[in-house]
C-alpha cells in the first residue's frame, strides 16, 4: 500500500503539469497560519509543490481583528521571500466573508475596497523585488448580496465601477501587477449596458481588468453543463483582447454534487481537468487551472490517502 500511495505521489505533479498550471486560492486562517509560522508555510509549500501547484492566491485582507499586511508586512515579506525562493508565485487574495466583501461592490462601501487594494500596493512599494506578489486576485462576488435577484443590473454596473476604480488606483501607483477577479461562468448569459455598450457581462469584466478567474465549478470537462463548454466564450474573448483567463475548479464539498470533485477521487479530477486542459490549450488565453481550496484539497487528499492505507 505504500508502494502505491508513493507512485500516486510521484505520478501527481506530472499529471498536473500535462493539464495546465496550478494555482490554489488560500484562505483567511490557513494564511494567518502560514504567515506567522514557518513550519506551517513549509508543509504548506511542501505539498503544493507535490501536486504541481505553483502559485498561491495568499489571503491579504484583514482577519480575526487583525490586519497583517498593514500591521506586521514582515510576515509577508518573509513568507513571500521564501516561497519565491521555492520557485512559487505569490498573489494577494483580497475579500473575504469575514468582510463580507460582496458589499464592496456597493457605492457607500467602495472607500473600504480601494483602501484594501491600496495596502497591498503599499506594501509592494516599500517591499524588495524578491518580497513582492506576483499580481492580485480579488474575491468581490456581487451575486452574493441579498438584493442580486432585483437589482442585478445596477449591482453589476457597481461592480465594474468598482473595477474601473481599483485598476485606475494601480495605475496612479505605477505598478505592473495583474490584477483580476474571481467571476463565475454565468455572466456570459447576461447582457448588460455599461459606459454606452450593450455587450455579455463577462466581456466589460475583461476589458476592465488584466485576468480572470473564472470560477467554472463542474466535476466534469465535456458536455453542454462541463467546463470546456462554460469556460469557451472568457477564453475565446480573452484570446483577442490579449488578457488571461484562469479556470476554477472545485474540491470543497457541496450539496450540488456536480459543482464540485469532492464525491470522486483524486485521479478522476485529474482526468477530467487533462481533458479539459488539452481543449483549452487552443486559447492563448488559458493561464491554468485554480484549485477552490488549500484546506478543502489537503483535507480531500489526505482522507484519500487514508482510505488507501486502510485498505
Amino acid at each position: 500500500m505504500k508502494t502505491l500511495l508513493l507512485a500516486v505521489l510521484l505520478l501527481a505533479p506530472a499529471a498536473a503539469r500535462a493539464a495546465g498550471a496550478r494555482a490554489v486560492w488560500v484562505w483567511e486562517p490557513d494564511s494567518y497560519a502560514i504567515l506567522r509560522d514557518t513550519a506551517a508555510a513549509s508543509a504548506a509549500a511542501d505539498f503544493l509543490e507535490s501536486k504541481g501547484v505553483g502559485t498561491l492566491y495568499l489571503y491579504s485582507g484583514a482577519y480575526g481583528g487583525r490586519d497583517l499586511i498593514a500591521e506586521k508586512p514582515r510576515l509577508y515579506r518573509r513568507t513571500i521571500r521564501a516561497l519565491h525562493a521555492r520557485g512559487f508565485k505569490v498573489y494577494a487574495l483580497l475579500g473575504s466573508w469575514y468582510l463580507h466583501t460582496e458589499r464592496y461592490v456597493l457605492p457607500e462601501h467602495r472607500a473600504e475596497a480601494l483602501a484594501m487594494f491600496k495596502r497591498v500596493l503599499d506594501y509592494d512599494a516599500r517591499s524588495a523585488k524578491a518580497e513582492r506578489f506576483d499580481g492580485v486576485n480579488l474575491d468581490i462576488e456581487p451575486h452574493m448580496l441579498e438584493g442580486w435577484k432585483s437589482d442585478r443590473t445596477e449591482l453589476l454596473r457597481d461592480f465594474l465601477d468598482l473595477g474601473r476604480a481599483l485598476m485606475a488606483l494601480k495605475r496612479k501607483a505605477g505598478a505592473s501587477l495583474p490584477v483580476g477577479p474571481a467571476i463565475p461562468f454565468w455572466l456570459d448569459g447576461i447582457k448588460l449596458e455599461w459606459r454606452g455598450s450593450t455587450r455579455p457581462a463577462n466581456e466589460h469584466v475583461q476589458d476592465v481588468y488584466d485576468y480572470v478567474a473564472l470560477m467554472d465549478y463542474r466535476n466534469k470537462a465535456e458536455g453542454k453543463d462541463g467546463m470546456i463548454a462554460h469556460a469557451a466564450d472568457e477564453l475565446a474573448y480573452a484570446s483577442r483582447k490579449g488578457k488571461k483567463v484562469a479556470v476554477g475548479a472545485e474540491v470543497t464539498p457541496n450539496e450540488l454534487a456536480k459543482v464540485t470533485f469532492a464525491p470522486g477521487s483524486e485521479a478522476a479530477m485529474e482526468r477530467e481537468l487533462a481533458l479539459a486542459g488539452k481543449a483549452f490549450a487552443a486559447y492563448p488565453a488559458f493561464s491554468g487551472f485554480v484549485i477552490h481550496n488549500y484546506a478543502s484539497y489537503r483535507r480531500w487528499l489526505e482522507g484519500q490517502a487514508g482510505k488507501r492505507e486502510a485498505e
